[in-house]
């Protein structure tokens, strides 16, 4: 018998039908959300992996199945860079998505990287309790009050979001957004934490290439180490985590 998962798992035999499926679930979770709430939030995830996402996305294909009027774009971290930076986070999704679907400006919840890092994460903060209607206090779990969808991804060291194992963010337990100075990558980042990620209605972890199998494999079935493993620490306390990966990350888990 193999080893249980955390969360639900979907391999998928090609990084192409593993952006379908990606795809499918965005759909669903903006179809299920509007229609309780008549609104769709959503963090985004940077990085390369979710590319092939927003391109899908923005085609016709799919643009058309999501009400993009009703969807809050917010993202789950942030490189301490301008909007225009080639390494924005906010510039790819921007570039590869949002310029090419009818969501509203004003539902536009980016990140000011450009801004002093701590400032940066205290405005992101007050913005996300304005948005979920919680001046203070841990975020709540109604519908409409969490985020309905988080996207991630995960690192060949564990990391998610900006997440980095041995640094603070993991550890927080009442900030909902730390600037942190990743000295091992010499950047700033900013990034959402287990606090507020751990409150989303699902999140969905996107895991392509044979270079993330190792991981992959020591995150859904190693001895829980947070610490070392940030991703271990995003398990929704009233929410649903799925796992979408392809074969080629796949390759070293246990036969199901």
């Amino acid at each position: 018998m193999s080893p249980a998962v955390r969360g639900n798992l979907e391999i998928h035999p090609t990084s192409a039908e593993l952006t379908v499926a990606a795809a499918e679930r965005f759909v669903a979770a903006a179809d299920a959300a509007i229609a309780v709430t008549e609104t769709f939030s959503v963090a985004l995830s940077g990085g390369t992996t979710p590319q092939a996402l927003f391109a899908a996305l923005a085609s016709a294909e799919y643009s058309s199945r999501v009400r993009w009027p009703s969807v809050h774009v917010f993202w789950g971290d942030e490189r301490c860079v301008p909007p225009d930076d080639e390494a924005s986070n906010y510039r790819m999704a921007r570039e590869m998505l949002l310029d090419h679907v009818p969501v509203r400006a004003a539902n536009v919840h980016r990140i000011r990287g450009e801004d002093d890092p701590e400032a940066a994460a205290e405005r992101y903060e007050r913005d996300l309790r304005t948005a979920f209607e919680t001046p203070t206090g841990p975020p709540r779990r109604a519908p409409g009050l969490r985020f309905d969808l988080v996207l991630l991804g995960l690192g060949t060291n564990g990391h998610t979001a900006s997440l980095f194992p041995h640094l603070q963010a993991v550890r927080e337990r009442t900030r909902w957004a730390m600037a942190q100075n990743v000295e091992m990558l010499q950047m700033w980042r900013i990034t959402l934490t287990p606090v507020i990620l751990n409150q989303a209605s699902e999140v969905l972890f996107v895991v392509s290439g044979r270079e993330k199998a190792a991981i992959l494999r020591r995150v859904l079935y190693g001895a829980r180490e947070t610490d070392d493993l940030p991703a271990q620490a995003i398990a929704p306390a009233d929410g649903r985590l799925r796992w979408l990966v392809d074969a080629a990350a796949a390759a070293e888990l246990p036969a199901h």
